[in-house]
């Protein structure tokens, strides 16, 4: 296990595969990290600038250190500690006990899982209500004009409920990217594209629900951010533990 420091914390980075992240190792090059400072939400553990992690409303308040494992959660596996059926647990994962996960992700998810030990902080991450912006990239069938995309930007009526307003482009294919294991399956005759989906909600399957609405299903998922919170330099199966606030994930640091 390496330890190493992020924002002036002390942070433990482990995976269960090293040779796998020497491979992810383009993580950490220099063209890499200028490539998500110009394009993509990956800017650091927590993002120095505000404006990126969404909008921001309300007092400050206080800040409470709680303990943080950031995790970037492989296909294939649940957001709890008990497998079931075919799907993996974290348990297999994360070593770190006392800690719960804070806004899930489908087992066919990939992406940015966060845990704590805070129960008050893990309700403010997972509650829609406090507005903080999760960030996914969705590779998609066919490629949506933007006539597509404003239907997301409007806020897109789903079967049960209307979703709010989406902060949504097309994008490159992420130049961080990992390969999917298993791959995804796709029809040769019918290209594929990559969005950029910025979301304040969390519901079951809202990203997938949303591009099937608009006529372009996704075929693969990765959340990218959780407010300030990035995948920066975590391949995957890796996790991260530091000592953060809320306040943290909101993009408002201490100055």
């Amino acid at each position: 296990m390496r330890a190493f420091r992020v924002c002036g914390r002390a942070v433990e980075c482990t995976g269960l595969e090293n040779r796998r992240a020497e491979k992810h190792r383009e993580f950490e090059s220099h063209r890499t990290r200028q490539n998500m400072l110009q394009d993509g939400p990956f800017r650091a553990v927590f993002l120095s600038a505000r404006t990126d992690a969404g909008p921001q409303t309300g007092p400050r308040e206080s800040a409470v250190v709680s303990c943080l494992v950031f995790f970037n959660k492989p296909y294939g596996v649940l957001s709890q500690f008990t497998p079931e059926g075919k799907w993996r647990a974290l348990d297999e994962f994360i070593p770190v006990k006392g800690v719960y996960v804070a806004g899930r992700l489908d087992a066919d998810s990939e992406g940015l899982l966060i845990l704590t030990d805070d129960g008050k902080l893990q309700a403010k991450i997972a509650d829609p209500r406090h507005k903080l912006e999760k960030t996914y990239w969705a590779q998609v069938e066919g490629v949506p004009d933007e006539a597509a995309l404003d239907k997301l930007r409007a806020g897109i009526r789903l079967s049960d409920f209307t979703a709010r307003p989406a902060r949504v482009r097309l994008i490159d294919e992420p130049s961080a990217l990992w390969p999917r294991d298993p791959p995804i399956r796709y029809r040769a005759a019918i290209p594929t594209s990559w969005l950029e989906i910025r979301i304040s909600e969390g519901k079951n399957r809202q990203v997938r629900r949303m591009t099937a609405a608009i006529g372009y299903p996704t075929l693969r998922l990765i959340r990218a951010a959780i407010g300030a919170a990035t995948l920066d330099g975590l391949a995957p199966r890796q996790w991260r533990k530091i000592d953060g606030s809320y306040q943290d994930l909101q993009g408002r640091f201490d100055e």
